[in-house]
């Protein structure tokens, strides 16, 4: 019996997704298990999603950012889309369901908490 395994998807697995793993990991530890990935992966975690979690008491750790093929063998159960863009057939091997957050890149520090605070709530619903 296995946990449910769910991917969080956003643009550049570099804020959004980031963000759903780690309150997924904090979270729903008991009940699923829960990666992350970028439609483009960016260079870096953003250091603002880095700080807003670490004030929610979430340490993302040595975390990166990763492509959807970084978990191509990986069975998944739900993939959860937050990147405001289609996932490409190829990747789609389970149910999703989209998320709208604004993605906070480029905005203020209150944009990223926002998302945040957003996401937070959604992740507690999906636990």
């Amino acid at each position: 019996n296995r946990p449910f395994r769910v991917l969080f998807v956003c643009i550049g697995n570099a804020i959004r997704s980031q963000m759903a793993e780690g309150f997924a990991r904090c979270y729903g530890a008991d009940v699923m298990t829960a990666r992350s990935a970028g439609l483009a992966p960016a260079a870096n975690v953003m250091p603002l999603t880095r700080k807003i979690m670490l004030d929610k008491n979430i340490d993302l750790g040595d975390v990166f950012p990763k492509g959807l093929a970084d978990h191509g063998g990986e069975p998944f159960d739900l993939i959860i889309n937050l990147s405001g863009q289609p996932i490409p057939a190829r990747d789609l091997r389970a149910p999703s369901r989209d998320w709208k957050i604004k993605d906070p890149m480029g905005g203020k520090e209150q944009a990223y908490r926002d998302a945040a605070d957003q996401i937070e709530r959604l992740v507690m619903q999906l636990v």
